[in-house]
């Protein structure tokens, strides 16, 4: 699906504000409520909107270490790794990388007991550096730098 400037205005406005109603929405782009509705929808089939999300004060629910951590893989099997990843709450991210190490992941525990649980089990796949996150100072929305 080619995306055109009103396309990428939906995508904006959504990501600012995902529970906007469509007339809202349409009246900010100069478009009818159905017709914001009716391009939502093909990018909703498309796949260009995966999903809806809420942002959470991480503080504010008692998670308070987010950490980056670098793998080093020793083995070529990484499905075992993959499937972990998966499954466990508190990775938010994971990106297979090019350059320093294997896997670059985010995640964010409640206490140092639990990112030290979390550590000793990345050791069945390799080695790690650990860097702890002491202040967020920018957390953009990509659609902005479209």
């Amino acid at each position: 699906m080619e995306l055109d400037h009103v396309d990428f205005q939906i995508l904006r406005l959504l990501s600012e504000n995902s529970r906007i109603q469509w007339k809202d929405l349409g009246e900010q782009i100069h478009m009818t409520g159905q017709a914001v509705g009716n391009r939502i929808k093909k990018l909703e089939e498309s796949g260009v909107i995966k999903a809806y999300s809420v942002i959470v004060d991480e503080l504010k629910i008692g998670l308070t270490y987010t950490a980056f951590v670098i793998i080093y893989m020793k083995t070529a099997n990484h499905g075992s790794f993959i499937r972990l990843m998966n499954d466990r709450n508190e990775v938010l991210e994971v990106h297979r990388v090019s350059g320093e190490g294997c896997y670059h992941l985010k995640i964010m525990v409640n206490s140092q007991e639990q990112l030290n649980s979390f550590l000793e089990k990345m050791l069945e796949f390799g080695n790690y550096a650990v860097y702890l996150s002491i202040q967020e100072i920018k957390l953009q929305n990509p659609l902005t730098a479209l």
